[in-house]
This record gives structure tokens, C-alpha cells and sequence, in this order.
């Protein structure tokens, strides 16, 4: 693909007006989601195979969040693209404040390969809803879904106002190196680095999601029980490759034992006695991962799981027990079927603990304590997360989703994804019946006490 000719069409349907037209970025997001319902089959099957995800999963992670965000964006457009009206100082008078939404123009959206549907539809929708064209980078990693949704595109838009990229690194390079008005990237932190400093050859703004090590602290007054249910489903969903899963745990010594034997029980109940010959179960994505994810797995240290199979890139859900901030599975995101226990004494010594390193995508607090909930939302920074529940925090259009420091730049997800994609213009209208002259020179004394009554 030449990509300086797709750019070249791009910029000229933006330049005709037609993405301007709210009817016409309504009946898009029409288009698309009838595509997307057009093409489930087609995505089940390619998430299936590039991740052994199961029906329910892929719908419930992937192609209905998707379809959820693309509705309530799609109510709510008409309202956000409004002109703002906001008060104007007396200084001004006679005058009129508001602000005009603009889209950017040509945005460049590149995914990744973990949630290749979700994270790779959703940004569509927020830039087409704000009025613009679009360019999707889907990543090689996840070959079957990116050939389908190259396909649900080219089936739904035209070239110029929609388009995909498919390829590797060299695609990715050659993308980098064009001028758009918009980059989106989701991925891993060392691709983010390089796309921002690709993005300041051109000064183009852009909004990076992406990763950490996202912390689960939990104190001896937390539902056991549950919290251990819902770290399970958090860690092992997709087989742990979610940007906000639970990385490691924090646990208060006193409950920890107790803690430890809910979460084996809430695997075997989830997954099975024999995980790897569970077909609802997913599978690493390829063998680099694979075997990256195994080099971090201490088998003294195992209590629970461990087991692999090469042939099916498949990791059993793994509990890690005494882990120390030494040992190589805190050394990196794991983005796999690992879940490390760190005993601590105190809620204190989990907040400094956390303190000390990089600002994660997510953090995740059961307690039933308020004062101790608080006390850790008000001084961890993180870029947004749960008490007492994991991940869900991005599965609603009423929070913005996205990180802070190391975790990323920027947010999206319902209006917050309309507000990343556009501009506001900030626009002060004046009267011309009347025209002060204060401001104006000459000044004296007395235009000197007006301006100080007026400007305060």
C-alpha cells in the first residue's frame, strides 16, 4: 500500500466537508455498527484463533463493549457537538462566550493485539463521531482479526474517509513518518515512546494507552471471599493479557493464608481441574510470549497451576506464594496467567511499596475500612481503577478510561472520546452597537480607575 497516496485521499475528503455533517457522522456510526453485527461470526472465529477466546468472552470483552460505547455515543452526539455558551466578565461587555467543537482532521489509530476488536473499534467510533477520517493501524500480532476487520471496513466506508493499514513494523515506520493531525495509540510503553517522538517531528498531539504493573491491595478487613473471585476474573481473563489486569497482589499478612485458598478454589471453580482442557480458555498469543511469560514462573514458588503446553501456547492460571520485589515476575508487566502474592504487615508498608515505582494503569483496593479506601484513592496516582472489583472500570462510557506518568497521556470512552477527537475552539463574539474605549489609548487617570473597577 502506498501510504502517502492513502493519506493524500484522506486529506482530500476531509477537505470536501462531508464528516462536518452530523447527519452524516450519525448515519457512520449506523453503518458501522451494522457491520460489526454483519461480521460477529466472522470476528468470534478470528478472536478464536488468534487467542482462543471463547464466544462469550469475544462478545462480552470485545463486540459488545464495542456495540455498548458506539449506541451511547450515538445518543449523545448531537448534544456534545452543541456550541457551548460559558459566561463573559463584564470587561467584555457587550459580548457573547462559547465554544465550537472541531474535528482534528486525519487521525492515526493503532492498536494492539490483546483486545484487536475492542481496542481497535472503539477510537473509531469517538474520531468518527467528533468528524473525522481515519487511518487503522491493527497489529500483526493478531493476524485473523486484523484481515477482518480490514474487510468490515472496506465494506462499510469509503478509502478516503476510512481505511486500514495491515502489516508490521515497516507499515508502522512508514505511518510514523507521515503527518496526520491525530495519533492514538494503544500498546506497550517502549512502541509509546517512539510514537511520541515520531509525533513531535510534526507536533501532533497524541493520546498514548498504555500499561504497568497495576497493584491489588488487600487489608484484613476485604470480603475474602469475593475479592478473590473477582481478582481470578480479573488476572485470568484473556489468559492475563489485559492492560488493567491485577498484576500483583498486596496482601495483609494476617488474612493472607485464607485469601490464598479462595483464590485456588475460585480458579478450579472458574477454569476447571485441568485448565489446558478447558476449550472456553484462552492461549497466549504467540511463542515469544509464550516463553517469556514461563521465564517469569518460579516453580518453587508456585501454589497453584504452572503447567504449559507448547503445542496449544497455552499457560495454566498460576498463583505465585512469598514473592519478593526481587524476583523476575516484578520486573515487568506480566500480561500473562501469573498472579504474585507480596505479603505485607500494613496497608502502610502496601502504599509505600507502590509509591516507590512507576504510576500504574490501574489500581485495585478491598477494604471495607472508608478511611483507608480514601487515604489510598487521594495519594497512589494511578490513572483510574476499582474498590472492591477489578477491570470493570472500563466497561462504561461514564468514566474516561486511560493512564498517568508511564501508564499514558490522555483519555477516552463516551464523551471523553468525543472530547479527545475534537478541538474546542474558544470563541469570544462582540457586539458592534457599542465599543468601550477604555482599552484604548490614550490612557489618563480616569480610564485607569474604569479599567480597575472593570478587570479584577
Amino acid at each position: 500500500m502506498d501510504i502517502k497516496k492513502t493519506i493524500d485521499r484522506q486529506k482530500a475528503f476531509f477537505t470536501s466537508g462531508k464528516t462536518f455533517s452530523l447527519s452524516f457522522r450519525v448515519k457512520a456510526l449506523d453503518r458501522l455498527e451494522a457491520a460489526i453485527l454483519r461480521h460477529e461470526q466472522a470476528l468470534c472465529q478470528a478472536l478464536k484463533k488468534d487467542l482462543g477466546k471463547s464466544r462469550a468472552e469475544s462478545y462480552m470483552c470485545e463486540i459488545g463493549l464495542t456495540l455498548s460505547e458506539l449506541r451511547y455515543v450515538r445518543r449523545h452526539i448531537r448534544a456534545w457537538a452543541k456550541d457551548r455558551i460559558v459566561p463573559t466578565p463584564l470587561s467584555q461587555f457587550h459580548g457573547k462566550s462559547f465554544t465550537v467543537q472541531e474535528p482534528y482532521g486525519i487521525v492515526l489509530i493503532m492498536s494492539p493485539w490483546n483486545y484487536p476488536v475492542l481496542l481497535t473499534l472503539e477510537p473509531l467510533i469517538g474520531a468518527l463521531a467528533a468528524g473525522n477520517c481515519c487511518v487503522l493501524k491493527p497489529s500483526a500480532y493478531s493476524p485473523e482479526t486484523s484481515r477482518v476487520i480490514a474487510r468490515l471496513i472496506q465494506d462499510t466506508f469509503p478509502k478516503g474517509y476510512v481505511t486500514v493499514v495491515e502489516g508490521g513494523r515497516e507499515e508502522n515506520q512508514s505511518l510514523l513518518e507521515q503527518k496526520f493531525d491525530y495519533i492514538f495509540f494503544t500498546g506497550g510503553v517502549n512502541v509509546g515512546r517512539l510514537v511520541m517522538e515520531k509525533a513531535s517531528a510534526h507536533l501532533t498531539p497524541v493520546t498514548l494507552e498504555l500499561g504497568g504493573k497495576s497493584p491489588c491491595i488487600i487489608d484484613h478487613t476485604a470480603d475474602l471471599k469475593l475479592a478473590a473471585r473477582r481478582i481470578v476474573f480479573g488476572k485470568y481473563l484473556n489468559c492475563g493479557q489485559t492492560c488493567v489486569a491485577p498484576d500483583y497482589v498486596l496482601i495483609e499478612q494476617s488474612v493472607k493464608n485464607k485469601f490464598l485458598t479462595y483464590v485456588k478454589k475460585e480458579i478450579i471453580r472458574m477454569y476447571g481441574e485441568d485448565p489446558l482442557h478447558n476449550s472456553d480458555y484462552g492461549k497466549m498469543i504467540n511463542q515469544k510470549h509464550f516463553d517469556r511469560v514461563l521465564g517469569l514462573i518460579d516453580s518453587k514458588k508456585a501454589v497453584h497451576g504452572g503447567q504449559s503446553d507448547p503445542e496449544t501456547l497455552q499457560i495454566a492460571p498460576t498463583v505465585l506464594d512469598r514473592v519478593t520485589e526481587e524476583d523476575a515476575v516484578m520486573q515487568e508487566e506480566i500480561f500473562g496467567p501469573v498472579l504474585p502474592i507480596l505479603t505485607v504487615s500494613s496497608v502502610g508498608e502496601a502504599y509505600a511499596f507502590i509509591k516507590k515505582r512507576p504510576q500504574p494503569l490501574a489500581l485495585y483496593i478491598f477494604t471495607e475500612d472508608k478511611k483507608t479506601e480514601r487515604h489510598l484513592l487521594e495519594r497512589i496516582p494511578f490513572g483510574g481503577g476499582c474498590v472492591n472489583d477489578t477491570v470493570i472500570h472500563l466497561a462504561t462510557p461514564y468514566l474516561g478510561f486511560g493512564g498517568v506518568g508511564g501508564s499514558g497521556m490522555g483519555s477516552y470512552h463516551g464523551k471523553k472520546s468525543f472530547e479527545t477527537f475534537s478541538h474546542e475552539k474558544s470563541i469570544l463574539k462582540k457586539s458592534t452597537w457599542m465599543d468601550l474605549p477604555l482599552r484604548y489609548q490614550p490612557y489618563d487617570k480616569f480610564k485607569e480607575t474604569l479599567v480597575r473597577m472593570f478587570v479584577r
